[in-house]
């Protein structure tokens, strides 16, 4: 009964749970005379409504027998009884019980066809003022225009959040302009999958070589690679990718860019001989940051750096402490210039330097705000420097426009109140990010960025703190010397070693980095096992879940990511003990388990210890402390805030015993057990390897090839991406590269 597709018909009952956000319901379903519980994303449907369904029943182990529904068409109730019923449910604002008896004893079974169609008859109504007819009729048609979106867009296939989404954006309006151009599903605020906006295209017998079709086409391709971290691609690149995806010619393709270009729908930067063309966001984004950089640039005082040796001496004094040359020069340059780059890697002072300038500035009198991409590294800096830190989305504020969309509270109009801003671990810092800062900062606001060159770039597009660091367009203090307490830590020096093109020193064995070789990949997870179950914990007692971080380059194989999690969450999580669990597409999740925010989500709210917010970002990891069948919710716990996730929201997480490389940015473990056997050769290269051994706190072990290790030093390939902010920043200023550049002052 269970696996079986069925099909049920029935009138709502009751509506016993709603999430508005994404039409996620349980509700009781009178079929034939039979009560039924149904759950599912079924939109927003009220009691009286008569629906058809399909899906499948299971059985909840406290809830008993309910019906998944994955398909739902709803017809209004077509009886006076469940048309009464449904009015008086509270789905129309004004209409309760006493009115809704009114109105269907005057319309009878016509009623919901008269507020549709002749809505000034409800004047007839004792107690209905023009007044309150006009807001009913307005209600009423906002009613039957979502609901005819999400009927018609059900057909397909297509969720109600997406037909929210589409009402939110266009209004009653939505299904003719959808009808007209499908592709309107794919853009922001909506941003249904390309394949699936071209299933409804084909229905609606769209021809391939529609302007809409292409248009959307090199839109796909452009934002599917910013998940590769290129903010734009070159036109002989994007050109033969979006022909051979939608089958068109070349001569269609250039005919539909140079209208996508003529309505700024996309834009184009030349950069030599080549051409490279952007997403809107993208390009505003770059070329935003490339002129305030300038500006900044301007703004310096340029101050003699001798200046400052004697608020420098003082501070030595103050703190028992001796700065070593560039740590003096940085200082100085940052109470100097209105922009600095400081960079180096572990050991080298980059935190006692920060400290000395915050200091200095709040001397002076100066407002310094402390910022980092994420709530770990936010936590991080916090902790060392004793000042506080926020992550950049909080000090923004997210909030949302008419059309549902995210954007930050502080802006040009509404900047914050900061004379300095300290950017932290800017090397995770994407452009879209940067350049929200940079707008929400007063022209006067110094700003002092602060990150170590040689890891990864951002998870985000573009390659920002590299672009910005070769530019030569702003000072840059690189602290070199490793001091003597770092220089005890075999994790420090090796990675030192490693940046250096130097084979790590894997035989030391009373230290903090440890090597274990194993060349079969079951005998690498047993140990793995092992060590994060009983050893550690036993030896030095880590939590195997807060304490110890599994960190591997490569998603899929035996030693990924997704293979290693399940591995992991048997061993530390098994099912049982009362946990409850949901499956979702690739994972089991049970209560209990550690996972991680896979995308931004602007909207999500949180609460902790009474203050409520919103948003939870790529990267913050998490527990799971509860989940709950019946509402078909999950809730979740970072770092003291804790998050409601429906069910179909869950694909926005994965477990998190174990996690890549990339993700493991800006976030520091008490251990962290790395596995190095081989795989994808991509992934195993020299910066990938310096990121990883700078994620461990006190202890790293790294199992597996001691070849894969050497070959991974030897492998000084960097990660090119496709961006022109570099060029941008370095060009002549008198060249306008591209008509439609926009000057930051003008």
């Amino acid at each position: 009964m269970e696996d079986q597709t069925l099909h049920m018909e029935g009138t709502v009952e009751n509506v016993l749970f709603r999430n508005e956000q994404n039409g996620y319901m349980v509700l009781d379903l009178n079929a034939g005379g039979e009560l039924v519980t149904v759950v599912g994303e079924i939109g927003d449907v009220d009691e009286g409504e008569q629906l058809i369904l399909e899906g499948k029943y299971g059985t909840h182990p406290r809830f008993g027998t309910q019906f998944h529904a994955h398909y739902c068409e709803r017809k209004l109730p077509a009886d006076a009884l469940n048309i009464q019923r449904y009015l008086a449910s509270g789905v129309i604002k004004g209409i309760g019980p006493s009115l809704a008896r009114k109105i269907v004893d005057v319309f009878g079974a016509r009623t919901l066809e008269v507020m549709e169609k002749e809505p000034t008859r409800l004047l007839e109504i004792r107690g209905i003022s023009p007044k309150k007819c006009e807001s009913i009729a307005q209600e009423v048609k906002e009613i039957f225009a979502l609901r005819g979106i999400m009927t018609f867009l059900s057909q397909y296939g297509i969720r109600s959040k997406y037909a929210m989404r589409v009402y939110q954006k266009f209004g009653s309006g939505a299904r003719e302009m959808i009808c007209a151009n499908p592709y309107l599903l794919c853009g922001n605020g909506i941003d249904l999958e390309f394949h699936r906006a071209e299933k409804l295209a084909h229905d609606l017998h769209i021809a391939s070589t529609s302007p809409y079709r292409v248009a959307a086409g090199i839109a796909f391709i452009l934002q599917h690679n910013t998940h590769n971290g290129y903010t734009c691609l070159p036109l002989d690149r994007l050109q033969p990718k979006v022909c051979e995806y939608l089958n068109v010619s070349e001569k269609i393709f250039y005919e539909i860019y140079q209208q996508e270009l003529r309505e700024k729908n996309i834009y184009e930067y030349v950069k030599g001989e080549r051409e490279f063309v952007y997403l809107p966001d993208y390009y505003h984004a770059e070329t935003y940051i490339a002129d305030r950089m300038r500006v900044l640039r301007d703004f310096s005082t340029r101050d003699e750096l001798s200046q400052y040796e004697k608020m420098i001496d003082e501070e030595q004094l103050r703190h028992r402490i001796q700065y070593e040359s560039l740590q003096r020069e940085a200082i100085a340059t940052a109470l100097s210039r209105s922009i600095m780059i400081m960079t180096g890697g572990p050991g080298t002072g980059k935190t006692t330097t920060l400290n000395a300038i915050i200091s200095l500035y709040e001397k002076q009198g100066c407002r310094v705000m402390i910022a980092a991409p994420t709530g770990r590294a936010a936590q991080r800096i916090s902790d060392l420097t004793g000042y506080e830190a926020k992550t950049i989305h909080r000090l923004l504020e997210v909030e949302f426009d008419g059309g549902g969309l995210p954007r930050f509270k502080h802006n040009e109009s509404n900047p914050l109140i900061c004379d300095v801003m300290v950017v932290d671990e800017m090397s995770m810092v994407d452009v879209l990010l940067f350049e929200g800062l940079m707008r929400a900062l007063r022209l006067g606001c110094k700003v002092i960025l602060v990150g170590d060159s040689d890891q990864l770039p951002s998870v985000g597009p573009g390659n920002l703190l590299k672009d910005l660091i070769e530019s030569r367009l702003i000072p840059v203090i690189e602290l070199k010397q490793i001091f003597r307490q770092a220089q005890e830590s075999c994790i420090i020096t090796n990675a030192h070693r490693i940046i250096h093109g130097e084979y790590p020193d894997l035989t030391q064995k009373n230290g903090d980095f440890f090597f274990f070789q194993r060349l079969k990949p079951e005998q690498v997870t047993e140990l793995v096992l092992q060590l994060t179950r009983d050893r550690l914990p036993k030896a030095y007692g880590y939590s195997p879940v807060e304490d110890i971080q599994i960190i591997t380059p490569p998603r899929k194989g035996v030693l990924g990511v997704v293979e290693l999690n399940k591995q992991l969450q048997q061993a530390l999580n098994p099912p049982g003990r009362g946990l409850q669990e949901v499956k979702s597409m690739v994972y089991t999740f049970r209560e209990g388990d550690k996972v991680m925010q896979m995308k931004n989500n602007y909207d999500i709210v949180w609460h902790k210890d009474g203050e409520e917010g919103s948003g939870i970002f790529n990267g913050d990891i998490g527990k799971i402390l509860s989940i709950n069948r019946h509402s078909g919710e999950a809730v979740v716990n970072f770092d003291g805030r804790r998050v409601t996730y429906p069910f179909d929201m869950l694909e926005q997480l994965e477990l998190a015993y174990a996690i890549t490389v990339h993700k493991s940015q800006g976030s520091e473990f008490e251990a962290v057990i790395l596995p190095l056997l081989g795989g994808f050769d991509k992934l195993y290269y020299r910066n990938l390897l310096y990121t990883a051994v700078t994620r461990a706190k006190k202890m790293l072990i790294v199992i597996g090839s001691q070849k894969k290790v050497q070959e991974m030093v030897d492998n000084n390939r960097r990660t090119n991406r496709y961006t022109c902010l570099r060029h941008m920043l370095i060009k002549d200023e008198e060249d306008e590269s591209v008509s439609q550049q926009h000057s930051l002052l003008s």
